[in-house]
């Protein structure tokens, strides 16, 4: 079974390494070492985009340990929605957000959000989409499930790590090879170039930036 195909045990796989365990050591091995040393994108940057972009009414996928979120100064009265397939990831987040009181969705991103559910300002998909199996095509069908979800000039935004091969030092290259070859991230064919004609193919106001082997993206709405 070739790991970038859609399967449910390939949709599973890519978040089952998500346990209690690593969720412990998640902000430092991945938000810290790995994205300073390895992918070159200091989680500072994401971070500043998550500020400028997170309104009050806010769905949040691909949750983690809810580590920007909980730089945000949200008010008690946020609207605040956590959609991911991991339990533990959720609850993690939750325990982190209390004070919110937020919303939790165990759902399948590559999947429509078929549920009755209000409409949101802002929608964020951080460090998700290189963790999906199957093709930038098939993977990409999310962000038409969530901006249908945005309300008039809402915003769609996130960030991902590109396989750029030919770039970034041994250690990154090699650990790039080990996270697909286990699943842990299904990226191996996306390139700045095919995620870039894919956005420009559906949506006019965009905004791509890469930085080291991450691209940070914006996706608004018309209003």
């Amino acid at each position: 079974m070739k790991t970038n195909e859609i399967t449910t045990e390939n949709i599973k796989k890519g978040q089952a390494v998500y346990s209690k365990l690593l969720l412990h050591i998640y902000d430092f091995y991945v938000l810290k070492l790995s994205n300073t040393y390895f992918w070159k994108c200091r989680s500072k940057n994401i971070l500043d985009m998550f500020l400028k972009n997170t309104s009050s009414n806010h769905l949040d996928a691909g949750v983690g340990t809810g580590y920007f979120l909980k730089k945000q100064s949200l008010a008690k009265n946020t609207r605040l929605v956590l959609m991911d397939l991991n339990a533990n990831s959720l609850h993690s987040c939750n325990n982190a957000l209390k004070n919110i009181s937020p919303q939790l969705m165990v759902h399948n991103v590559l999947d429509p959000i078929s549920i009755s559910i209000d409409k949101f300002d802002s929608i964020s998909i951080n460090y998700l989409l290189h963790c999906l199996p199957g093709t930038l095509p098939q993977k990409t069908i999310l962000f038409k499930h969530f901006t249908e979800k945005l309300n008039p000039g809402g915003v769609l935004f996130g960030s991902t790590i590109l396989n750029t091969a030919n770039q970034g030092n041994y250690f990154a290259k090699k650990l790039m090879k080990i996270y697909n070859r286990k699943g842990i991230f299904s990226n191996h064919h996306d390139s700045y170039e095919a995620f870039e004609s894919i956005i420009a193919s559906k949506y006019t106001d965009y905004k791509l930036e890469v930085i080291g082997h991450v691209c940070l993206f914006e996706i608004r709405t018309n209003s």
